[in-house]
């Protein structure tokens, strides 16, 4: 059989109809040719009733339909005046159902707006949704708190950074979508994958209703589904009473964090360079309500981050170039907390309870095991010396948790453990941060490799780089498979963890860029179009997820780090410590009850207080505190079954049993809607104008950075000055030669002292900071010409475009830039 590919669902546009008695909610695919139909009763005042007759009905079908519920729910028969069907609203998909202390309510998606693109897979954020109430108002049942609530839940906007897809799992990575579609599925094993839904119920709208009964091989492919990561899945428990009595195409799952695009464009060659990140929604809360993690081994601010790279040129899974890299961050793995009762700018961290034998940290890592694999690098950026404790109790805790759990592991899957204190190293007006933070990058990327899906290209051998050959991951067949992961952490995991993910995010991109054929050396240099554009996603990508969790957006970015923000910065900084306090002190509360809500984590009754009423949501985040454990985990056999035996590789990404059963196949015709791609993506059957397209909407690498004068070199890789570009770095400075100058100040700064030299260092800060600023020119090492970022004096040129550069151009002879 041939690969399988992505089922796209068939339920995508939604029409809402009501009378009296009933809601009837009909979805419709992407070309309006098949039809589902969900009835909802509205005659029940608390409970949900919905049936779904699974029947793929054609519009001729439909249409009759509606006329017969529309004849038989008017008034009077024969009446023409009035209609009994009406149409309520429009929509493009179904958050869920929920309901408080009345009836239920229904969470329409009614506007959304194309983000992404991946392989011609859609990626939507979600930018308005409508709430409707289900009961019928003869028979609503009132309750005198159900408008506190239902104000309560819609304090989660839903149009804030929420996105779906119809057939890429969002909630899953790029390399574990692409290594089910290379699954081997012999027709014989086809329906024992998907036994567990009987036959009738199993993709309906998928049968091969119009194709001939003699059909060849050559024209069919495997239609394939997988179950969604709950982890990262927010709108699972609002699904809970529809899941197992509707289709599985009426089923959409949303994720919560950031989803972002741009395209960099190589000598007209466009590379997409994608940014995801996918919040926990387990243990989610705000900023000091959520701090550690709880009994299960969940952590606050857990957010994956992913960037994809691909050549845009080529669309399908199957035939285009694909890369990935993932790294996580993530609360510090115990129990601990900080009291806001104190209105204290930084509250003093307290260890909630003793874990001796490391459980709840063994609970996590076994968790990052199954899912990425060995080895787990945590690269911690919390303080290491204070004059009074206080970042210094969660090292020390942490680092004695790590050596516990390291004992019982074989050497080759240790957990490393890397402490680094970023906040002290950036006081120096000498030492240059991110110098240090490349040379972990560097090592990091190395170890754990990264994902792509074609083989080392011939250019490889021909331009080969002494870098490559000691890559890490996993080399396959048909790529490299990344194994293992970066998880970053410093205690609020907001900016300098944001700073840490960008350096390593940009040696990823090198290694990515070099393996896809677009670059000669694994390795980029700041000051160039790539990398500002590489940036600005990651600045926006920090900023949403600090808002989320923090309250305001990052408060030091990229810039302060390299010390070539402007002055304005430092107001601006000012400005968002004290968002970011009072959001803190004064309207976390209700967030985090609006969360709790959402999530389902609460829900409301008349047998239980109110959830304003609870002193602590404690007991609702820790769902297993008040019972007693079946079976006693071990402290020594601390991993899941079966996890060592497939490490390096990532335990949900083998092909055993256990994971072929979250997986739904089925044969089906290659040019079917729901498989063919070129249809799904270019939508012929629509009238469609330029002006609309999401391409010409998403940032340009060449129009929002290229200087408009670029001269003979639109190379996105060359060191431009700051003053060039469009988007300049350092903002709209009148005063150029302050801006070339605090340049070169940042770029010629000296790397930090080494560990060694630190810890001979004083415990007092200030002598700390007397010795930084007096002799870390001493104790520091110089840089060599041609290996920091920012002093690189020769080009590094894309060589398969050298053609479109004229070498011999007199213009040349008078730059410094470029290699005679």
């Amino acid at each position: 059989m041939p690969l399988t590919a992505f089922v796209v669902s068939g339920v995508q546009k939604l029409v809402l109809y009501e009378t009296r008695a009933r809601y009837f909610l009909v979805g419709s695919n992407n070309a309006q040719t098949k039809h589902r139909v969900l009835k909802i009763d509205r005659t029940e005042p608390r409970d949900l009733v919905v049936i779904d007759d699974k029947h793929v009905y054609s519009q001729q079908e439909l249409r009759e339909l509606l006329g017969r519920l529309d004849l038989g729910n008017r008034t009077k028969i024969g009446q023409k005046g009035s209609s009994g069907l009406s149409r309520a609203v429009s929509a493009f998909g179904i958050v869920g159902f929920v309901r408080f202390l009345e009836g239920y309510y229904i969470i329409l998606i009614t506007k959304r707006r194309k983000v992404a693109d991946i392989g011609g897979h859609s990626i939507y954020k979600i930018e308005d949704t409508n709430m409707i109430y289900i009961p019928n108002d003869s028979v609503r049942v009132t309750h005198p708190d159900e408008a506190r609530y239902l104000r309560m839940f819609q304090n989660v906007d839903l149009s804030s950074n929420f996105y779906f897809s119809y057939s890429y799992d969002l909630s899953h990575s790029l390399q574990y979508n692409l290594t089910l579609l290379r699954i081997p599925c012999e027709p014989a094993e086809v329906e024992g994958l998907h036994s567990s839904c009987s036959k009738q119920d199993s993709f309906d709208i998928f049968e091969d209703e119009g194709l001939p009964t003699q059909v060849g091989t050559g024209v069919m492919v495997h239609g394939l589904k997988n179950e969604p990561y709950a982890k990262y899945v927010w709108n699972s428990r609002l699904l809970e009473r529809i899941k197992d009595t509707v289709h599985p195409d009426w089923l959409m799952y949303i994720i919560h964090g950031f989803c972002g695009q741009s395209k960099l464009l190589i000598y007209g060659r466009p590379v997409y360079v994608t940014l995801i990140a996918r919040r926990s929604s387990r243990f989610a809360g705000t900023r000091f309500l959520k701090r550690g993690s709880n009994c299960e081994g969940d952590v606050a601010n857990e957010v994956e981050t992913e960037q994809i790279i691909h050549d845009a040129s080529v669309m399908s899974f199957t035939a285009g170039s694909y890369s990935s890299y993932v790294q996580v961050r993530g609360s510090v793995p115990l129990y601990w907390s900080q009291d806001i009762s104190t209105m204290m700018p930084k509250p003093p961290i307290r260890l909630d309870q003793a874990d001796p034998y490391a459980h709840v940290a063994a609970l996590h890592f076994d968790q990052m095991l199954q899912r990425f694999g060995s080895p787990i690098i945590i690269l911690n950026l919390v303080k290491k010396r204070e004059k009074r404790k206080h970042e210094k109790i969660l090292s020390e805790e942490l680092y004695r948790a790590i050596i516990n759990l390291n004992q019982f592991l074989s050497p080759e899957h240790c957990i490393d453990y890397i402490a680094w204190d970023m906040a002290r190293y950036t006081k120096s007006k000498l030492c240059n941060v991110l110098d240090r933070l490349g040379m972990i990058a560097e090592n990091v990327v190395k170890r754990t490799g990264f994902y792509i899906n074609r083989s080392d290209f011939h250019c490889h051998t021909l331009r080969p780089d002494e870098r490559w050959g000691d890559l890490g991951g996993l080399v396959v067949a048909h790529g490299r498979l990344q194994t293992g992961v970066l998880r970053t952490n410093c205690v609020d995991c907001l900016d300098r963890t944001n700073t840490a993910q960008f350096m390593v995010g940009k040696c990823a991109l090198a290694y990515q860029l070099y393996a896809l054929g677009m670059i000669d050396k694994p390795k980029l240099q700041f000051d160039t179009d790539c990398v500002r554009l590489f940036e600005e996603l990651y600045e926006d990508h920090g900023d949403t997820l600090s808002l989320q969790y923090g309250g305001s957006q990052l408060v030091h970015r990229v810039k302060t780090y390299r010390k070539i923000a402007p002055w304005t910065q430092h107001s601006k900084d000012i400005m968002q410590t004290l968002s970011r306090y009072y959001s803190n002190a004064f309207s976390d509360a209700d967030r985090q009850d609006a969360i709790n809500l959402f999530l389902q984590v609460y829900q409301p009754s008349e047998s239980k207080p109110h959830l304003w009423e609870l002193p602590t949501d404690f007991y609702l985040h820790q769902s297993n505190t008040m019972a007693l454990p079946q079976e006693r985990r071990s402290y020594t056999y601390w991993w899941s079954d079966g996890v060592l035996s497939y490490l390096p590789l990532p335990y949900d990404e083998v092909p055993c049993e256990k994971n072929k059963k979250k997986v739904l196949v089925k044969r089906v015709n290659r040019y079917e809607e729901s498989t063919d791609m070129y249809t799904e993506f270019f939508k012929p059957y629509e009238l469609t104008s330029f002006d609309d397209t999401f391409c010409i909407a998403m940032t340009n690498s060449a129009r929002e950075f290229m200087p408009k004068s670029v001269g003979l070199d639109p190379s996105p890789f060359t060191v431009r000055k700051p003053e060039e570009t469009g988007k300049s770095v350092l903002g709209n400075k009148s005063n150029k030669e302050e801006a070339v100058l605090q340049r070169k100040t940042a770029a010629s700064a000296p790397p930090p002292p080494s560990e060694e030299q630190i810890s001979s260092s004083s415990e007092d800060d200030s002598e700390e900071d007397r010795e930084d600023d007096a002799t870390a020119s001493q104790r520091s090492t110089p840089i060599k010409i041609g290996e920091s970022g920012d002093n690189v004096r020769t080009q590094e040129f894309c060589y398969q475009c050298i053609d479109a550069v004229v070498w011999r151009n007199p213009t040349y002879r008078h730059l410094d830039l470029l290699v005679a």
